[in-house]
C-alpha cells in the first residue's frame, strides 16, 4: 500500500457538489454569451 498510484490512498479531502458545479458553469456561460448578444445588439442599433 505504499504505492503512491494506488487509488485507496488518495481520497477526495473535500466533498464537491457536481451539480452545482455543473449549473454555476452553465450560468456564467449563459451570462457571457447573453453580455455578448447584448453588445452586438446596441452595436448593430448604434450603426443604423
Amino acid at each position: 500500500m505504499s504505492d503512491p498510484k494506488h487509488p485507496e490512498l488518495h481520497v477526495m479531502e473535500e466533498p464537491t457538489n457536481d451539480f452545482l458545479d455543473v449549473a454555476s458553469a452553465f450560468g456564467a456561460f449563459f451570462g457571457v454569451l447573453l453580455l455578448i448578444a447584448v453588445i452586438a445588439t446596441v452595436i448593430q442599433v448604434m450603426i443604423r
